[in-house]
């Protein structure tokens, strides 16, 4: 009986120690599981981006339904909206269509068919035709005037604090772009350059949206090349010129 009741220990040892074993080499292996997992997980360079943004594209145009028509996330409506601009570019540029003469031609046009229409009734026993009343509503027109207000405001100040002398590098920059303009501007009228920067609006976007992982690298080499060359310039030129006396007061 003793010899029974020694066996029955030892084995009842045996399987505690055998749990223990199992228990710390299953913890083992998951902590060895874990590491090589946080070893292996890959860590998330900084990627460069276009203009330094760290949002995606669709967040950079607001999110909603502009971004939807610019981004083509909607081709029927982006479709339409592309369709009726270049319409539009085609009346008045291409077949010389004047805006008052296409309004009052339209204007007409719909007069004479309620006209027509509202008097037709009388002979074929038919309730006229509803006329909606047209109001436009004040608040959005508020806002588009407060905000156009806001951006023409904030575009004399930037305008004011280039003329003071104080940047170089954005009054180069700023007339760089107006001289770009006033070229492109003797080319063509502002309609085709509204149309062309309209369709611009509605390709360039998308084209970079769906292919961004290899426009940022070439354009990181591009602004890391003009940088070089501003530095340049900067060393042989700029820093030559001698800025004025608005600085000097200013530390006085």
């Amino acid at each position: 009986m003793a010899e029974q009741a020694e066996h029955k220990e030892e084995s009842l040892m045996e399987k505690i120690a055998d749990k223990i074993h199992f228990d710390h080499s299953s913890s083992s292996s998951s902590d060895s599981d874990s590491d090589t997992k946080s070893a292996a997980a890959p860590v998330k360079p900084n990627i460069w981006r276009l203009f330094g943004r760290e949002k995606p594209v669709h967040h950079v145009f607001g999110g909603g339904k502009p971004a939807d028509v610019f981004l083509w996330r909607n081709k029927k409506i982006s479709a339409s909206v592309l369709g009726g601009a270049t319409a539009i570019w085609v009346l008045f540029e291409l077949l010389e269509y004047y805006l008052l003469g296409l309004v009052c031609h339209l204007l007409i046009f719909t007069l004479a068919i309620l006209f027509l229409w509202s008097n037709a009734t009388t002979f074929i026993n038919k309730k006229r035709p509803h006329i909606p009343q047209i109001h436009l509503p004040e608040e959005p027109i508020l806002e588009i005037a407060s905000a156009l207000s806001i951006e023409i405001n904030r575009a004399f100040s930037v305008l004011r604090e280039i003329a003071s002398g104080r940047d170089m590098k954005k009054f180069l920059a700023v007339v760089a772009g107006l001289w770009v303009l006033s070229v492109i501007g003797n080319c063509c009228n502002f309609l085709t350059l509204f149309y062309i920067s309209f369709v611009l609006l509605h390709t360039v976007p998308v084209l970079y949206d769906k292919y961004e992982d290899k426009v940022d690298p070439l354009a990181e080499k591009v602004m890391q090349e003009i940088k070089k060359q501003y530095a340049v310039f900067d060393a042989k030129v700029l820093s030559k010129i001698p800025i004025g006396p608005l600085k000097d007061k200013k530390k006085v």
